[in-house]
Formats: C-alpha cells, sequence, structure tokens
C-alpha cells in the first residue's frame, strides 16, 4: 500500500467543532428552568413517517409545533365535520418519542375553511315557485319627461309627439330627426341606457315600438355608456316604415358585448323623422318564477333564543318574560311566556310587539306561531294602530297545555298599522309562544329571494362554529397537549393598538376574519371555550409577529391582552414569533423582551428563525453564516438574560432545518441551524451556546 494523504479542505476543517456539541436540549439548565421547553416547527406528515425528521426532533427538542396539520383549514371539512385521523396518529407518535406537543392554533384569520365558515353565514336564497321570467331591466313609454335611461347626439334632434300619436294610436312618441344622409351612421346615435352592465352569458330581450316617415334600417351598437364604443351590434339591424311595428331581439352576450351598458342605435344613413315607443330592455332569469310568495318576518328574534327584545305589554295585572331555557318548543331553548291572573275584557291584558315601518295598506299577512298554555282556553292576535287603536284581527284560536302550530292571516286596512299584539285578558293562566313569525304575502314575488342573515344570527352561527372547532381539536389531544395558541396574530400592522380586519381586502381563499362578525370580544371567547374544552392546567397563549421590530405593535398586544382580562378570562402567556434576519435591530429586540417581561406572563418564542436579509442558500458566503450565528446566540441570551425564570415557558426553533426552494415558507432561505443535508451549522453552536450560558 502506498502512503496516500490529502489536506483537509478548510471549509471542512473550520466546521468540525461542530462534532463535538451534544444534542440541543442537553444545553438547557434544568435546575434552573424546570419547566423551560425547548421546541421545533415540525410536517405532521414527515414526523409520522418516524424518519430522519423524527430522529432530528427526538434528539434535539423536547416539544413541538405542527406547522400546519393541527390548524383549522387542515381539519374541518367543507360541511363542517372535522378530520382528525392525522392528529390522532401525530398525538400517538409524539408519546413514543417521549415529545410534547404545543397546540397551534385555535382561532386565527388564516389557514381557515373559509368555505365552510362563509356558507355558515351566507344568505338564504328561496328559489322561485312560477319558472323563468325575464325582469324588466330598463324601460321608456316617453308618457313623461324622465329622460334618465336615454339621450341624443347632437344631429339625433329629439322631440315628442302630439297625445294619441304613439304606439297603436294612444299617449305619445319619442320624435328623432336626422335632418341628412351622413357620412357614417353613427354620427347621428340615439342611446338608450340600463344597469347592470350586461356579461358574458347572460340572455336579454329588447322589445319597442318603431316607425318612421320613410323606410330605413339602422343598426345597434353595443356601448359601455353613451360615446363610448364597444362592439359593432348589439341586438342587430331594426327595420322600420311608416306604419308602427313592434321589434323584438333575444341575445344572448357575447365576450364582445360583455360590460356594455348602453345600446346605440344609428340613424345617420336616412334623412328621415324615426318614432320610437315602448322600449323595454329585459333579462332572462332562470330562477325567476312568478305569483305569490312569502317575504321575510317582519316579527324578528321570534325564536327567543337571543332574548325578547323589542317585546313588551301591560294589563290587568298581567306578568310577561322570556321562559327558562328548555321550555321553548319541543322542550329546547327559550320561549315567551306571559300571565293574566283574572278572567276580564280580552283587551284588557295583550302582549305587543311594535313594528317599523308601518304594514303596507292592503298587503295580506300570514302570522305563524307555536302555542300552548297552562290551562284550556281562547285567545286571539290582531295588528293595530296605536294611533287610535283600530285593528285587523286574526282571529281567535284555542290553547291547551300541548304544543299547537297555527297560520292565520289579515288584509292590513289602514296606512298605520304598526303594533302586533296578542290578546289574552279573557283568559286566565300562563301562556308560551314560540317560533312567531309574521310575514307579507307579495303577489308578485315569486322569483327567487335572497335573505340575508342579520349580524345576531351571524354571531350566533359563527360562536357555534368555533365551539365546535375548538371543542373537536382541543377533545382529541387533550391527554397529551397541554398548551396552546389560543388566538394568533390579532393586532394590525398599520394600526397596532388595533385589531386586524378583512373588512376592505381582498381575501385569499384560507382567510376569515373571525373579529370582523364576533367583534373585539372574539378573543374573550376563544379563550373561555379553550377554558371549557381543555385540561385545567392547560397554559393558553395569544400570539403575534413583529414585535420586535414594532414596539407599537407589542404594547398594542399587551393592551389587548388587559382586555380579554378585563373581561374575567385569564390569559397565560404571550408568544412573540421573531421571524427576524441577521441585520435585525438587537435594541428592539432587547426592549421587546423588558415589554413582555413586565407583563407577568409566560413568555415564548414561539417560532424562531434567522435569514441572511433574504440572501438565499446558493449565494450565502461564510461571513453571513457566521453573523446569523450571532444573532441566534444574541437572541437566546437575551431572552435568558431578561424574562425571569419563572415566566421563561420556551422558545422554538421554527424552522430546524433550512427552507427548500419549493417551501412557501421564506422560500430558499438558509435560516436553520441545520442545512437540508442534516448537517449542523455554525447557527447550532451558538444556540447551544446561548442556551447553555457560554
Amino acid at each position: 500500500m502506498l502512503d496516500y494523504s490529502v489536506k483537509k479542505p478548510e471549509s471542512i476543517a473550520k466546521l468540525e467543532y461542530l462534532n463535538d456539541y451534544d444534542v440541543l436540549k442537553s444545553y438547557v439548565d434544568r435546575t434552573a428552568d424546570p419547566n423551560f421547553k425547548l421546541g421545533a416547527g415540525v410536517s405532521i406528515d414527515a414526523f409520522n413517517k418516524t424518519g430522519v425528521e423524527y430522529s432530528l426532533i427526538a434528539s434535539n427538542f423536547d416539544e413541538m409545533t405542527a406547522g400546519y396539520g393541527m390548524k383549522h383549514g387542515a381539519i374541518v371539512q367543507d360541511d363542517g365535520t372535522l378530520n382528525l385521523a392525522k392528529v390522532d396518529d401525530f398525538v400517538a407518535t409524539a408519546k413514543n418519542a417521549g415529545v410534547t406537543i404545543y397546540g397551534h392554533t385555535l382561532c386565527w384569520h388564516a389557514n381557515q375553511n373559509a368555505k365552510y365558515l362563509n356558507s355558515t353565514i351566507a344568505p338564504i336564497v328561496i328559489p322561485g315557485t312560477g319558472g323563468p321570467t325575464w325582469d324588466v331591466i330598463s324601460s321608456n313609454d316617453f308618457e313623461t319627461d324622465d329622460a334618465s335611461n336615454y339621450m341624443g347626439n347632437s344631429n339625433a334632434v329629439m322631440s315628442f309627439t302630439a297625445n294619441g300619436e304613439g304606439a297603436d294610436g294612444t299617449g305619445r312618441a319619442l320624435k328623432i330627426t336626422n335632418s341628412e344622409v351622413r357620412a357614417n351612421d353613427w354620427e347621428s346615435q340615439f342611446f338608450f341606457t340600463f344597469s347592470p352592465q350586461v356579461q358574458e352569458g347572460e340572455k336579454y330581450r329588447l322589445t319597442m315600438d318603431v316607425r318612421s316617415d320613410v323606410p330605413a334600417s339602422f343598426a345597434t351598437q353595443a356601448q359601455t355608456a353613451p360615446y363610448n364604443y364597444l362592439f359593432w351590434d348589439f341586438f342587430g339591424t331594426v327595420s322600420s316604415t311608416t306604419e308602427w311595428s313592434t321589434y323584438t331581439k333575444e341575445i344572448t352576450v357575447t365576450s364582445d358585448m360583455a360590460g356594455a351598458g348602453a345600446i346605440a342605435f344609428n340613424l345617420g344613413n336616412t334623412a328621415t323623422s324615426y318614432y320610437f315607443d315602448n322600449i323595454k330592455l329585459e333579462k332572462y332569469n332562470e330562477n325567476g318564477g312568478g305569483g305569490p310568495t312569502l317575504e321575510p318576518s317582519v316579527i324578528v328574534g321570534g325564536d327567543f333564543e337571543n332574548g325578547a327584545d323589542g317585546w313588551g305589554g301591560w294589563g290587568n295585572g298581567s306578568t310577561r318574560a322570556l321562559s327558562a331555557e328548555g321550555e321553548g318548543y319541543g322542550g329546547t331553548g327559550y320561549a315567551y311566556t306571559f300571565t293574566n291572573p283574572t278572567v276580564a275584557d280580552f283587551w284588557s291584558a295583550q302582549v305587543a310587539y311594535d313594528l317599523s315601518p308601518a304594514l303596507q295598506n292592503g298587503s295580506t299577512y300570514k302570522l305563524n306561531f307555536k302555542v300552548r298554555s297552562s290551562t284550556a282556553g281562547t285567545i286571539r292576535a290582531e295588528v293595530q294602530s296605536s294611533s287610535d287603536y283600530s285593528s285587523d284581527g286574526f282571529g281567535t284560536f284555542a290553547i291547551s297545555p300541548d304544543w299547537k302550530e297555527y297560520t292565520l292571516e289579515t288584509t292590513v286596512t289602514k296606512d298605520d298599522r304598526n303594533r302586533f299584539l296578542f290578546d289574552f285578558g279573557d283568559f286566565a293562566g300562563t301562556v308560551y309562544v314560540d317560533d312567531v313569525t309574521l310575514r307579507r304575502v307579495n303577489p308578485d314575488g315569486g322569483g327567487e329571494q335572497i335573505i340575508e342573515k342579520t349580524p345576531q344570527e351571524k354571531r350566533d352561527t359563527l360562536n357555534a362554529a368555533l365551539e365546535t372547532w375548538i371543542s373537536g381539536i382541543m377533545g382529541a389531544t387533550k391527554g397529551y397537549v397541554k398548551a396552546w395558541d389560543v388566538v394568533n396574530e390579532p393586532m394590525d400592522d398599520a394600526n397596532p393598538y388595533q385589531l386586524k380586519t378583512g373588512v376592505g381586502k381582498e381575501l385569499a381563499a384560507d382567510q376569515f376574519y373571525w373579529q370582523d362578525y364576533l367583534g373585539k370580544d372574539y378573543a374573550v371567547t376563544a379563550f373561555k371555550l379553550a377554558r371549557k374544552y381543555g385540561n385545567p392546567d392547560d397554559k393558553l397563549f395569544i400570539n403575534d409577529y413583529n414585535l420586535e421590530y414594532n414596539l407599537d405593535k407589542c404594547k398594542g398586544l399587551i393592551q389587548y391582552v388587559e382586555y380579554i382580562e378585563s373581561k374575567g378570562v385569564k390569559v397565560d402567556g404571550i408568544g412573540t414569533q421573531m421571524h427576524i434576519a441577521i441585520n435585525s435591530d438587537t435594541a428592539k429586540i432587547a426592549q421587546m423582551f423588558d415589554l413582555l417581561a413586565k407583563t407577568g406572563k409566560l413568555i415564548k418564542i414561539s417560532e424562531l428563525d434567522i435569514g441572511l436579509g433574504g440572501v438565499k442558500t446558493a449565494d450565502a458566503t461564510e461571513e453571513q453564516y457566521q453573523a446569523q450565528a450571532d444573532m441566534y446566540k444574541y437572541v437566546v441570551q437575551k431572552y435568558f438574560e431578561i424574562i425571569p425564570a419563572q415566566q421563561r415557558y420556551g422558545i422554538t426553533v421554527w424552522s430546524p432545518k433550512d427552507s427548500p426552494d419549493d417551501s412557501s415558507w421564506r422560500t430558499g432561505e438558509p435560516i436553520g441551524l441545520w442545512t437540508l443535508s442534516y448537517n449542523r451549522k455554525p447557527a447550532y453552536g451558538a444556540f447551544a451556546d446561548g442556551l447553555s450560558g457560554n
């Protein structure tokens, strides 16, 4: 064997010292910090495979935070059910590895199943009952001087015919005179406008009566607005003679026509006077439907599940109140209850609900409700004018200890019917009513109805959805997960003392701002639910980013914590994410830790990673890697220096390895303590030194 050697590359030799380091968690002083947890961000899928990533985490860290797999968007399905199979596997695998799990996250605006959440607060759509219809978009019979939907250019001189010279010899028509033959037909134009603008695929029908002093034909153009040409043909070419004729043309809007808001009639080819009458533009409505339908109830909250606002009454020593829970129809929820002690005139004891605006005179209204009573008897209902106590009655109805449902109707005979009444003065006993609605019969409203939910209905629905989500995820992990990010990223960067909002923003498919519907107390609700469904000793955190960059945001978050606790809810800790770079302001980092320490709360660095100021892995230099190591060490040392021992929950390295090129997080940046090939970086040694105090 020949004696052969080669000099070790300097780049390798310089990093050999890292081999002497032990696993990271061995550098935590468990005597001084017995509750400190060294954490790592992980992919549930990668960890559950129990491969190299599993070994890396199990060897070096005490705790894990799932990057995505425990969030609303990963678990809640489009029908609102929860798919917790991967989370169940994650918990089991973590137990085997002896690594705890930090729950992330219960209430956030991102990574949500926004499709499901939006569906729960979407308007109620009631399909039409009579089949498709043609709905009038714009029309004019020229019997008045209202010219809001038509005009002509200077060569199309407009006037009106005498009365009796309109189509069929009745009324009047619009007369437009083109005095000479023009070089271009569009030099004399009459415009008919409408709104909204047409969209591709929609169907429209133009109908009008037309004649001219001499036979003529004229084209129609699509224009976005008068004088704004869009397409050369819209509703075809119109022919006219000296006799009135009706022109009808149906079209399907093409891409060339889309966006049109006006029809231009090009009259310049013929020197004559044109006459227009009864112009009507209709849109095809597949879900239109004709015939009568019921409009939304003018009595709001008649199910009494949110109280009895608006209900009252008087007379004969009678009383009224919201029932106890469980006394509503079917033995669930709430009802409205009223009691009359003695029999008197029927009008001597009344329940009243004031209506605003007043009911429509001449309209028929249907009253639907469920009722029971302590004993059998008869009472009645009516709508009344508070000005003179005149009324239109729904008649009497029998009541008994068994629930009964009634649908009654009356026709309003006076303009100021502004009060609904139950009259029960001739009945001695207690009455319960539930699910009370009063709905107008719209004789022409058989088309599709869109009924928006009220803000309170949206709040109730979303509170229920939030409870289903929190109870589900916490229930599935309760035996093992003992700490949670309850509320994530609440504060607005531009207005750091205010909550974020999605109002006025174009939201991503997975964004849903709970606070826009539940208000400032959305976090109060989330913390209450977490206390209700978690373990008694769970540590519950609020978490945000850029606290070291924007100290006002840090102060705003602290103020919000104080607000939450003013509502009687405890916040155990505050998480600071710290997605920073080698050029981050170290003085501000120290100031942030000082502000957080003074809260007395547990403090967690929840998502620490440090980039090279946007530099990608392929372009990183040795000097930049050393600067990264120095920054990691600084952050860890300052945490231990400023945060008192009893407040140190822990530090989580959000990306233990460098970010790959196909990652959505800090794409292709060398942000980790390990390379993508699982080699330790200078940052590893510096982080260990920071933990150990060396």
